[in-house]
């Protein structure tokens, strides 16, 4: 796509309180991070939804660095593509592109620094190792969501409405103070534990045993000073330790499993990562008003203080602060009460369970399928699979574009031929839902195989494109501009940050509980939808929906015997044996089934539909609901043979 001329745009929201302007913290987390890393790539709006609000910026110069180009605007006259995304947002020199949400748009300031300068080592060490940091979606990563969601709205809660805390800390906090009591594993830890080892041994021995007995508290700080060291040297911001010999016998023979263990740092371990500059702005307004409000609270929190301090030692992060008006640092606690080891000192206000670990484990299963199925079948509820529309139907692929066809990608010949034939089954049951003027929303749509198909096939809608992944997102858009396709928008978003309104969703393949994500934004909008589930084995209760999800499954087996049958719903690969396919379809339909009559409860008429040929994928099953509003009314005639001539 051409750019528009104009440089990339990014778009924060500002509030209006007691008549002044006050910026949220996702804003002055954006900031924050743009002034660490100097970026002056963006123009950056102030989006007001009220209109006396928007007249000046003035009072929130002091929040806002020198070096950014800074305009109001108001919220209707966004971008179509963002005004239907919850800020922060970006919008791409095309217009085409948009990034929304606070992970997805901090990544991509960093990499777009990185871009300018290719020399900011301490800005690539943001994204952590392998570049992973706060990359998985806060849907299914704990620990994302704590730090994206949880703390910062905990936060802004408790600066709205102030309450006396001495007592009674956030849950999200809390959690926080224990995470950063746990002992850090890191690459290559062994090296660094050892040589943690040595310095204490060599610390000791030069003290001698009456002056350590005196002063307990120094070989801690020699181990402290080795962990700060190895974090600021990975930024290139302070000098590398001096590489250090081989270590002698006596340290060699130490067993891994009686080395002493690595503090945290930072948030992540020992290195200075995005969260850390997530939880900055955040830590830094709660501990500020707990200190006004509530001192004593600061004692259940010593390790947090510990964190605050150290993130004060990184280079750039003072320079960065000042630019946005954080006056660093609050009161500390005393040397007496920094923490001792993790054992000791937690807090027992902490609660039992660490909110911020990723959940990846699922309930044990035991034994096969054939109980519960027995048992589903017992109480009359049995995988209904409705007949095929059009079983014929398909694409006129020989006159379509080589753009569009999936065998222009780098598939196998094999490969192109199912994802046509899949491809023929999505867009005919979309055309046959979709109107002249509709929006429809491709959700998760990887390249674009889906998308782009429907927006060369009906060039009446408009068609948005949703994914996570850049890469892909980005491959679409080049696609979309080599057909000179007019009706595309491309969002890179978690799906909980679109808000727009839309007529049809559509998914190919979405894993787990994105096909009950996708489900849940099409019935809180009202849409129709076409949706083809897989990985039913990943499918596991999320914040706002639990398994199984209609009353009437809920009645008749426990959450662990749905988890079977979507354990072996996943069972229907061709090597398998036909007996044992035949399972596999068998759970994927009441697992789906289950889906479907939690969706007719709000009015919604679905359908399972297996996609023609079944061999098309061993994940051939298709949802098709149409809402209440549009299930009586015609669908366009002549619309779904005309686009087969198309």
């Amino acid at each position: 796509m051409k750019s528009t001329g104009q440089p990339p745009s990014l778009y924060l929201q500002v509030f209006c309180e007691n008549e002044e302007l006050r910026l949220p913290l996702h804003t002055s987390i954006v900031l924050f991070l743009l002034s660490y890393c100097e970026c002056k790539s963006f123009r950056v709006f102030l989006v007001h939804k009220n209109k006396s609000s928007s007249s000046s910026s003035e009072s929130l110069r002091s929040q806002l660095p020198d070096s950014l180009d800074v305009c109001d605007v108001q919220f209707e006259c966004l971008p179509a593509l963002v005004r239907g995304c919850r800020l922060p947002a970006a919008l791409d020199e095309t217009g085409g592109l948009c990034r929304a949400g606070l992970a997805v748009l901090l990544r991509h300031i960093i990499n777009t620094s990185i871009e300018a300068d290719p020399s900011r080592n301490d800005v690539l060490a943001l994204l952590g190792f392998k570049k992973t940091c706060l990359k998985a979606c806060a849907e299914v990563s704990k620990w994302t969501r704590l730090c994206e969601i949880s703390i910062p709205c905990a936060v802004e809660e408790h600066l709205q409405n102030p309450t006396d805390e001495a007592r009674q800390l956030p849950l999200s906090i809390l959690t926080l103070e224990r995470r950063l009591a746990e002992p850090v594993k890191v690459h290559n830890d062994d090296k660094i534990r050892r040589q943690k080892l040595k310095e204490q041994r060599r610390s000791e021995k030069s003290r001698g045993d009456q002056e350590s007995a005196s002063s307990p508290g120094k070989s801690r700080q020699v181990s402290d000073g080795l962990e700060l060291r190895t974090a600021l040297a990975k930024l290139s911001v302070d000098p590398v330790p001096a590489a250090a010999t081989r270590e002698n016998s006596e340290i060699r023979k130490v067993k891994t499993t009686d080395l002493p263990p690595l503090e945290h740092v930072f948030a992540e371990g020992l290195y200075f990562t995005l969260t850390d500059v997530v939880l900055l702005p955040c830590v830094h307004q709660y501990l500020v008003s707990l200190q006004t409000r509530a001192a004593s609270a600061l004692h259940q929190l010593p390790h947090l203080l510990r964190w605050y301090s150290r993130v004060q030692e990184v280079p750039g992060v003072l320079r960065a602060a000042k630019d946005c008006g954080f006056l660093l640092p609050v009161p500390q606690l005393p040397t007496s009460s920094i923490p001792g080891p993790p054992s000791q000192g937690v807090p027992a206000i902490l609660p039992a369970q660490d909110d911020s670990q990723e959940t990846t484990t699922q309930l044990p299963f035991v034994g096969g399928p054939r109980p519960t199925m027995t048992k589903v079948k017992e109480n009359g509820i049995e995988a209904v699979f409705a007949s095929h529309p059009c079983p014929s139907w398909t694409l006129p692929w020989d006159s379509l574009p080589e753009a569009i066809n999936p065998t222009e990608g780098k598939m196998s010949n094999i490969r192109a031929i199912r994802k046509m034939q899949q491809l023929n089954n999505l867009v005919a049951m979309v055309t046959e839902l979709a109107r002249p003027g509709d929006t429809i929303v491709d959700f998760c749509s990887g390249t674009g195989h889906v998308g782009i198909v429907l927006a060369h096939t009906l060039p009446d809608c408009q068609v948005i494109l949703i994914e996570n992944k850049e890469e892909s997102l980005v491959r679409a858009q080049n696609r979309s501009a080599e057909l000179g396709l007019k009706n595309l928008g491309f969002i890179q978003a978690n799906l909980d940050y679109f808000t727009g309104p839309f007529h049809v969703g559509v998914a190919l393949h979405a894993c787990g509980v994105a096909t009950d994500m996708v489900l849940e934004h099409c019935i809180q909008a009202g849409a129709a939808f076409v949706i083809s589930p897989c990985c039913y084995g990943f499918i596991q209760n999320a914040v706002k929906f639990t398994f199984p999800k209609s009353k009437r499954f809920q009645e008749t087996l426990t959450h662990k015997e749905h988890m079977i049958l979507c354990r072996f719903a996943d069972q229907t690969a061709v090597q398998l044996s036909p007996e044992r396919r035949l399972i596999g379809k068998q759970c994927m339909g009441l697992v789906d089934l289950d889906r479907s009559w939690a969706a007719e409860t709000h009015g919604y008429s679905v359908q399972v539909i297996t996609m023609e040929p079944e061999s098309c994928s061993p994940k051939n099953n298709m949802l098709v609901g149409r809402p209440p509003q549009r299930s009586g009314r015609e669908v366009i005639a002549g619309q779904l043979e005309g686009a087969t001539h198309n």
